[in-house]
């Protein structure tokens, strides 16, 4: 009898991560490494935000809460969402976990079925397909373009709805690619939605404040209200605010779902960080002037990048709407040899050899769904970035 569970066949490790403490461990090992793999801003946690949690700490809100959040914070919530995205949600509508990876784990935990089918654009965030798979359900891949800038059409995802369907997943802005829908290319997918009533929408929006060059952000029950009472709006502080190292994330949908989802967390981790939600107060309910300061960096970071890496023989990259991220095409790259050797066969081959050669730490694009492409975050500073593109460009040029 194996020892091991056969859910956990079914899944992988994050090959994000595991790119993270590959860099991480080559830098501790005294080698000069450039790490682009991780999904987190290199800006600190907004001062009034330590300072709600210091309050906090010294007030002695340091005990067990409610499962799923304190009142104040669902407050906040529920604030955020009317104030922001015009949707009207009770307290009892929301639940706050221990990361956004927790609120969506929680959700696939509590509904899918063996046979169910949760449909996934690619390229996609690494964890989806897995959580899907752990939680016993099938994970319907739709590959879209670079053609169609990284977009789900409307007749993708009509083929892919069938009578097993429980989920579409939906993130925008996107990771990896920083595609963003508008207004009218997201109401021609909810229109298809409104046609399949057993389908339910879950929508990503961690990276809602970072949109660039007037891309304006909206969310799926707030372009199809019809769609309100089947969707679940997963957001969280971790990239916005800076405070990934918190772990809060947060959801609003029908309240069967979330006390289905409470019910989950109830047995695995209980309520999230006391102190963190206390900081999650702040971060929803003051100051959020220092927002569009920090996309106005991202957006020169990213038109940085984005310059550097077209000029890099071999690769294609296209201009994001948001987040922080781009998701450069190496098919110009593809047969060749590097000049230390491999063949760049892949693009899991071409990030191998591009860390191994050069130090550059990036993720391929397999990770994601979708090849012959690698991820690259520009959530560091100017002179890294532009340090990391004159390698690649290096790189690129040895490649025969």
């Amino acid at each position: 009898m194996p020892f091991l569970s056969d859910a956990l066949a079914r899944v992988s490790p994050s090959p994000t991560i595991a790119v993270t403490q590959k860099a991480t461990e080559l830098k501790a090992a005294g080698k000069d490494v450039i790490g682009l793999g991780a999904g987190e801003p290199d800006f600190d946690t907004p001062d009034n935000i330590k300072a709600a949690a210091i309050a906090a700490i010294n007030a002695g809100k340091t005990k067990y809460t409610p499962v799923d959040g304190i009142p104040e914070v669902k407050l906040a919530i529920c604030d955020k969402f009317k104030r922001e995205n015009g949707l009207e949600y009770e307290p009892s509508h929301v639940t706050v976990s221990t990361g956004g990876k927790q609120v969506l784990f929680n959700a696939l935990m509590a509904t899918l079925n063996p046979q169910d089918e949760v449909i996934i654009p690619a390229p996609y965030w690494v964890s989806y397909p897995d959580m899907v798979k752990l939680a016993g359900g099938t994970p319907a891949v739709v590959k879209t373009t670079f053609e169609n800038g990284f977009r789900l059409t409307p007749d993708a995802l009509e083929a892919a709805i069938t009578p097993r369907t429980k989920w579409f997943i939906f993130n925008s802005p996107s990771n990896p690619t920083g595609a963003g829908y508008s207004h009218d290319q997201l109401k021609a997918l909810t229109d298809v939605l409104l046609r399949h009533p057993h389908v339910w929408v879950m929508t990503d929006d961690m990276y809602e404040h970072l949109a660039f060059d007037g891309f304006e952000f909206c969310t799926p029950a707030q372009v199809e209200p019809e769609l309100y009472d089947r969707t679940l709006t997963v957001n969280g502080v971790s990239k916005a605010f800076a405070m990934t190292g918190w772990r809060i994330g947060y959801a609003a949908g029908p309240e069967m779902l979330i006390n289905a989802m409470r019910k989950v967390q109830s047995q695995s981790t209980s309520n999230p960080c006391s102190i963190s939600q206390w900081a999650t107060v702040e971060a929803l309910n003051g100051p959020q002037d220092y927002l569009a300061k920090r996309c106005e960096a991202f957006r020169t970071r990213r038109d940085l990048v984005v310059t550097g890496l077209n000029a890099a023989e071999g690769i294609t990259c296209a201009v994001p709407d948001g987040a922080f991220y781009v998701y450069p095409s190496i098919k110009g790259c593809i047969g060749k040899t590097s000049a230390g050797g491999a063949l760049i066969d892949t693009d899991e081959a071409f990030a191998t050899a591009l860390l191994d050669e050069h130090g550059v730490a990036v993720v391929f694009g397999a990770a994601f769904g979708l090849s012959p492409y690698f991820r690259v975050s520009y959530a560091t500073s100017d002179a890294v970035l532009e340090d990391a593109c004159t390698r690649i460009q290096t790189f690129c040029a040895g490649l025969t």
